[in-house]
């Protein structure tokens, strides 16, 4: 299912590039003509955003009709073709980038995504994606994490209390950070989680002595810590792990026991898959 706001988001996408008109396609193609066109995928990947391209089209043009051969999700590799676009000349020309950009950059997500999970695999830790999205753009991207395999950390700022190292700075220190966002959440009337960053040891015992949290973000320990801090934690807290870990190093994290492992990359530096509208 689309995440809400989306028709909203496609009606902006396509102000932007129509704007009061797609002229080079009014000016060269007849009104009355109709065609097809297909989806070819051009580079391995996995593919998102076959759904998204039905709701574009049938947003811009309902006599377009999109008859899908692959669905969101799916491993694709060069020479698949995921779709045929089906309808009037005109409307297939004018919705061809405004659909490519979406599938493009939402595959390229889901494929980075899958790397990540088939990386870990067998190990029982799940891959998190992170609020460093494109702005507008975070519930297509963090949709195309979860068509990868992945899973969803906090939305936004709204949804869960995370403690970074700013905030601990800032009010004092790790006891005054957690009882500060406790005293905050019973006078809100509140029922928040609370997860708190942690950068070495000494901080981890201080949450520990502290409690009160219900996850830890351990944040750029290298694997032989890490493996530590999870020890230490126990079944106390849930574990999360942070900062710099890339696709040739996540299993070694992975292996500690760490539950989760939240990666930015996967939305903040994932390449576009190579995607294709051809008239057929």
């Amino acid at each position: 299912m689309l995440p809400i706001g989306t028709e909203e988001l496609i009606d902006r996408a396509l102000a932007e590039d129509v704007g009061n008109g797609d002229h080079t396609t009014l000016s060269t193609i007849p009104e009355a003509e109709n065609g097809s066109a297909r989806l070819l995928v051009k580079q391995p990947g996995i593919l998102a955003g076959v759904e998204l391209a039905q709701a574009i089209a049938a947003r811009f043009d309902e006599r377009l009709s999109l008859r899908p051969y692959l669905i969101d999700g799916a491993a694709v590799t060069a020479g698949d073709i995921a779709f045929h676009l089906i309808g009037p000349k005109r409307s297939l020309l004018t919705v061809e980038r405004v659909l490519l950009n979406f599938m493009q950059r939402l595959s390229g997500i889901a494929t980075l995504t899958r790397q990540y999970v088939d990386a870990v695999a067998g190990t029982g830790c799940t891959i998190l994606d992170t609020r460093k999205t494109t702005p507008t753009l975070r519930a297509l991207e963090k949709w195309a994490v979860r068509i990868g395999g992945g899973a969803s950390h906090r939305h936004g700022l709204y949804d869960m209390i995370l403690i970074k190292d700013n905030h601990v700075d800032f009010s004092g220190g790790i006891p005054q950070a957690i009882d500060a966002a406790h005293a905050y959440m019973q006078e809100s009337g509140l029922d928040l989680k609370i997860e708190i960053e942690v950068r070495d040891l000494a901080e981890l015992e201080l949450v520990l002595r502290h409690d009160k949290v219900h996850r830890v973000m351990l944040d750029n320990f290298a694997p032989i810590m890490l493996r530590k801090a999870v020890e230490l934690i126990g079944e106390r807290f849930e574990t999360e792990a942070s900062g710099g870990i890339t696709l040739a190093t996540v299993r070694s994290y992975a292996e500690t026991g760490v539950q989760f492992i939240s990666v930015g990359a996967l939305t903040h530096s994932a390449p576009s898959l190579d995607l294709s509208l051809k008239a057929s």
